[in-house]
């Protein structure tokens, strides 16, 4: 049987970070990540909606997941960037927005606005930051394809059962592990945690309630991206965002890189159940029509364009998901206050923070927040 104090369950952001933390303390742990990729929710990746294999040059990539940070407002992922030593730019706001009303009228030119506090974006995509905490990291003790599947508390310790090489095609392949630990950081969405793992004995009714009730965010999302050469709309006088009430997209905005191609993205208004009711080739169709419509002939060839439907990936959504406004959630209970599984898991993902629920900085938070009570 496999030993470590501290079991972290998720290698997204907040994992990665709680790992850093006890890392820099010194502290035993095992990271567990069910996906063959570090960055959950994070994922940034090349033009061909692909994610980059040859790391050589990492700053043409675009956030499929979250994209945006407010440094002034989030001091503590501020920090963490420059303590990385990553590299951040303002997100392209000069010139008109456009405004898309009826299918019946065109679309209305307005003078726009920049957001306060401006809204950052990560050189490479919010990727860069995920990765650079993974390269401070023991390798051997980040183990992806790694599904953990039960838990279960004895007198002395929490055992965790893990199913292998999870991701592979040929599942006949899973090989079945157990890791003994002292306490478990969950750094995953509640709603995943209370779906997907089964504790033995049960979590306190009214914990497993709070957490199936947390809405899980970019879950019912999808986002559509289409890269250009260059950015066009710029030169028109526009900054690349729009609002539209006729769709399929009803946010879009600029979503160029700093030092490669321009794109536009946009998030789907139409609900999953929708989406998936349709080809993706229909659906990129309806996208780069709608674009036409607002930015003009120029958008209707983009070099390349992709969807990432946040809906339809087993590692973020459930089905409860589905049916949800896709709001920030309130955080729920981060650990048990009764019953033996109390004082020994912390929820850690982003939706635990008090701060930021549901956004990149909530995951700093809610990880610096659990280590902390760890070395209390």
């Amino acid at each position: 049987m496999n030993k470590a104090r501290i079991a972290i369950i998720g290698a997204g952001l907040s994992g990665l970070y709680a790992a850093y933390l006890l890392q820099k303390q010194g502290i035993d742990y095992v990271l567990l990540e069910a996906r063959d990729r570090i960055g959950g929710r994070i994922h940034s990746v090349a033009t061909d909606g692909q994610s980059v294999i040859d790391r050589k040059d990492i700053s043409d990539r675009f956030d499929l997941g979250p994209s945006w940070f407010w440094p002034g407002y989030q001091p503590q992922l501020g920090q963490l960037v420059q303590e990385l030593g990553l590299k951040s730019f303002a997100q392209f706001e000069d010139g008109d927005i456009l405004i898309e009303r009826s299918p019946n009228t065109a679309p209305m030119r307005m003078q726009g606005y920049v957001s306060s506090p401006t809204s950052m974006r990560l050189i490479g995509g919010m990727a860069a930051l995920t990765e650079a905490l993974y390269q401070r990291l023991d390798s051997n003790r980040v183990l992806m394809g790694h599904k953990v599947c039960q838990l279960r508390k004895t007198a002395m310790a929490i055992e965790v059962k893990v199913e292998s090489n999870a991701t592979s095609s040929n599942q006949n392949d899973n090989k079945k592990t157990t890791w003994q630990v002292s306490q478990l950081l969950l750094a995953l969405p509640p709603r995943l945690v209370e779906q997907n793992l089964e504790f033995t004995p049960a979590l306190p009714d009214d914990l497993a309630r709070q957490w199936r009730s947390t809405a899980t965010w970019m879950a019912p999302h999808a986002k559509y991206f289409a890269i250009y050469d260059t950015p066009f709309w710029r030169e028109q006088g526009l900054s690349g965002s729009a609002n539209s009430a006729v769709g399929p997209l009803t946010e879009i905005h600029d979503a160029s890189a700093a030092n490669g191609h321009a794109a536009l993205f946009g998030f789907f208004g139409i609900t999953p159940e929708v989406r998936q009711s349709v080809s993706e080739d229909e659906l990129k169709l309806y996208c780069r029509e709608q674009l036409t419509r607002l930015f003009g002939a120029q958008a209707q060839s983009p070099v390349a364009d992709f969807i990432k439907d946040w809906s339809q990936d087993t590692f973020t959504a459930t089905t409860i998901d589905a049916q949800s406004g896709g709001q920030h959630p309130h955080p729920p209970a981060a650990t048990a206050t009764t019953g033996v599984w109390q004082d020994n898991l912390i929820g850690i993902g982003s939706e635990w923070s008090r701060q930021f629920p549901g956004y990149v900085a909530g995951a700093v938070e809610a990880a610096s927040v659990a280590v902390h009570a760890l070395l209390q």
